[in-house]
This record gives structure tokens, sequence and C-alpha cells, in this order.
């Protein structure tokens, strides 16, 4: 049996059976079975229904599956409430986009060998979805990595965290009541080997992977000849702040999206880069902002940082702070644990470029803050690291900030705005070691499906 138990205070919440072998390959033959026999294939109309009546369920239970998110994962209550809110409209721009699965008309006529000929193209589902989920989202990230494969019309099998089922397999029983025929979405609670053997079997035709890149690179190197996949992994986000931004916008901002979670987001700002000339300023502000989040219970509507996953990644983050202080990091605020759960939110000034801190993705309530001299020096900072994912720059200066979003290595820059903005209808997807393929909505499905070329020959044409 699995025991899912509270992050914050280690309540047990509930006993689920863990699957076996026997499990992945029964699930392996239904999907595969369902793809492989045309009949079985649910037409555009029938998933609109489906996920139209999933739409309206959610709403219903807004609130109760606002309070397993935030009990299995830790994240507080106000922004778990917001989660469950964008997995709605998540659903929503999912039936919005079925009805655009359509390919294109090519061209033919334009030589003597292609005259008497209509061509074009339609798309396709692509096969089987497996789909490798994480916990920092325990619902709306199961919303992303299953909705989109039923709006493509593809059969996905999805194993959540084993720190988060409980979401997903809520969200399993919405899918099955609004009347997803069977098989078509299955969840899988299993060990990292038996997800490992669900994902390189040759049935699987597609792998959507949310975790870290060394779990999310090796899968890929064992994936089946001709399965596609999209894996997105964590980043150590910068931000570059020039001396004209606007300082009380700003400030909220980044520590929204730097605490937002405890920091257990792939895309939360870690390292900040402001110009020398207000260093001393901004920081300071900003650490007395952050010195007075409260942290807590998740499920106390007051609570603005929650507790970490695990207890490990408290001894974890504990670790890396101590070593930037030791290695002549000024500490600014934090710096402690609170309990074997929670970790106050901290601000480093200038720690060391090769303390883990400066190199290595955080996943915790701490902002490393940094000085330059000049915004070449700070972009080139930014780009130092491998990972690759969002990063921001402030500044009124249009010529500075488009030539910021020029030179950054990141799949996205935000201008006057953190890293974790985020909405989920736009492209999304680390590059580099922080990952490959477009997530969002959209842009998912889309990957979900392949075109076919049709061509015709008549001598009327």
């Amino acid at each position: 049996m699995l025991e899912v138990i509270s992050p914050y205070d280690f309540k047990l919440i509930k006993e689920i059976p863990l699957m076996g072998e026997h499990d992945v390959e029964n699930a392996l033959q239904k999907a595969y079975g369902l793809f492989t026999n045309k009949s079985f294939w649910l037409p555009a109309w029938h998933r609109i229904e489906i996920l139209e009546r999933v739409v309206e369920i959610m709403k219903e239970r807004s609130e109760h599956l606002t309070q397993i998110a935030t009990e299995e994962g830790g994240k507080p209550y106000i922004d778990s409430k917001i989660e469950v809110d964008r997995a709605i409209n998540g659903v929503k721009l999912a039936i919005a986009h079925i009805g655009q699965l359509s390919g294109e008309q090519i061209p033919m006529g334009q030589t003597k060998s292609s005259v008497n000929r209509l061509a074009f193209t339609i798309r396709e589902p692509i096969g089987v979805v497996a789909s490798i989920s994480a916990f920092n989202h325990p619902l709306n990230l199961i919303i992303h990595q299953t909705v989109t494969a039923i709006a493509a019309g593809a059969p996905v099998i999805v194993k959540p965290a084993l720190t988060t089922p409980l979401s997903c397999l809520e969200f399993m029983n919405i899918l099955v009541e609004a009347g997803l025929p069977e098989g078509w979405c299955q969840a899988l609670i299993c060990n990292n080997e038996n997800a490992e053997k669900l994902v390189t079997d040759s049935r699987i035709n597609y792998l959507s992977f949310i975790g870290s890149a060394k779990v999310g690179w090796y899968l890929r190197s064992k994936l089946s000849p001709g399965t596609q996949c999209a894996l997105e992994h964590g980043g150590a986000a910068p931000v570059i702040v020039e001396p004209d931004a606007d300082i009380e916008d700003m400030l909220p901002a980044i520590l929204k999206g730097g605490f937002y979670h405890a920091g257990q987001v792939c895309v939360s700002v870690q390292r900040v880069f402001i110009h020398e000339n207000i260093v001393d300023e901004v920081s300071g502000k900003f650490a007395n902002m952050a010195s007075k989040l409260k942290v807590g219970d998740p499920l106390d509507p007051k609570t603005e940082v929650g507790p970490l996953i695990l207890p490990h990644e408290v001894d974890r983050v504990e670790s890396w702070v101590n070593e930037a202080i030791d290695s002549g990091g000024k500490l600014l605020c934090g710096g402690k644990r609170i309990s074997n759960s929670c970790y106050e939110p901290t601000v480093i000034l200038n720690p060391p470029g090769d303390a883990k801190v400066s190199t290595q993705e955080i996943f915790g309530p701490l902002v490393c803050i940094y000085s330059y001299k000049n915004i070449d020096e700070a972009i080139n900072l930014a780009n130092a690291l491998p990972m690759a994912f969002q990063a921001a720059i402030f500044t009124k200066n249009i010529d500075i900030a488009l030539g910021a979003v020029k030179k950054l290595v990141a799949s996205a820059v935000m201008v006057n705005d953190h890293t974790a903005f985020r909405v989920d209808w736009m492209p999304f997807g680390g590059r580099d070691g922080s990952g490959i393929g477009t997530g969002g909505i959209p842009y998912s499905i889309n990957e979900m499906t392949r075109e076919k070329l049709i061509v015709v020959k008549s001598s009327s044409i």
C-alpha cells in the first residue's frame, strides 16, 4: 500500500494500492487496443461533449478539489484555489482547440507531373500517450497531460507523483462520471521501475514527462524507436533589474515569483541580478518583504508559503544555504528551518558563483541577489548555466529590454514581470538542459497528433 502523507504535519491522508507490472501490462493492452481498432475512436463531437461535462463537474466540486490539492501537495490554499480555476479553464481551452485540429491544402498543378491531383492533410491522434507527472501542481499538471491527449483523440496512461496521487485519482473519477469510455484515460499508481516499463514499451507513441532532468533525459534515452516526447525539466530562472526599473511595481512581482509554492516551481525566480547603483536599496526592501511572509499550514487561508514536499528537501535547502553563507554570501533574511517541513523564506546577497545556490535549481524558498556593473555582464551571468527556461528583465528602456530579449538564452523572456508568469494557452517549455517539446494546452494537443497526407488523382480535377 502507498501511504499519502501531508507534507506539512505528516498526517496520514489516505492509503491506496500500489500497482505492479501486471497492472502496467493491462493498461497498455487496453490503451493499445483502443487505438489500433479505429471503430473505438472517439469522434470530435463526442470528445467535446465529455469534456464539457467535465467542466461542469469540476465547477461543482471546486472546493473539494482545492482541499485535496492543498492537503496532499502543501501549496497554500489561496494558490491551490487558483490552480483549480486554471485546471477548469484548461479543459475549456482543450474543448476550444478540438475544432482547430485541421490540416491544410497542398497546392498541386505547379509542375506537369502534379496536374489532375488534389492534396490535403488531416490530423490524427499520435497513438498511445504515457504521461509522467510531478507533485507541484497535482491537478493542473494532470489536466495538461491527460485532457490534451483526450482532446487529440489519443488514449492516455498517466502516472502521478507518488506524493500527490489523490488529485489525479479524483480527476479520473470525474472523467468516468462525465462519460469517458473505459480505457481512454487510465491512472497508474506505481513505482519508478514500473513507470519505466510503461514509457519504454513499443506500444507507447508519445511520452509527456514533467520532472527532474536526470530522470527525464534517462527515460528519453530508453524510449522505443519512433516514440516522440516532450520533457519539461527545471531551471534557475534569472531576473535582471536595471537602474531605471519601477522598483515598487517590481518587488511584489519577484516576491511572488520567488516564494510561490515555497519556490517549488520550475520557473521560480532564483537568481536576481541588480545593478550595483541600486542593489543595496532594492535587496534590503526585498528581504524585508520576504521576512514578513506568513509560513505555515497550507490549509490556513492566510498562509503565503507552505511546506516543502518532503523532509529531506528541507535538509537539502538548509545545507545549500549554509554552504553559500559559509563561502561568503551575505544572509539578508531567513536562513533557518522552521520545522521538518517548513523553511524560512530566505534571501542571500552575492553568494559565490560556484555555490550550489548559484549553479543548480534550488526548488525551495530561496532567492539569490547578485550585483552587476553593466547589462552585458548581467546577461552573461544569466546565460552561464546549461538550463534555459523563462527569464525576465525590468527596465523602462525599450531598447535595453529588446536587446536583452534577443541575447538572453531562454524559451521565454518576461519584460517587467516575474519569471513564473504563465497562462495555459501560451507555449511553455524549457530548452537546452531544461527540456524539449512545447507545453501549453493547444501546443500539447498538436504534439499529440500527427499529419496524414491525402492525394487524390482524377482527370476531372
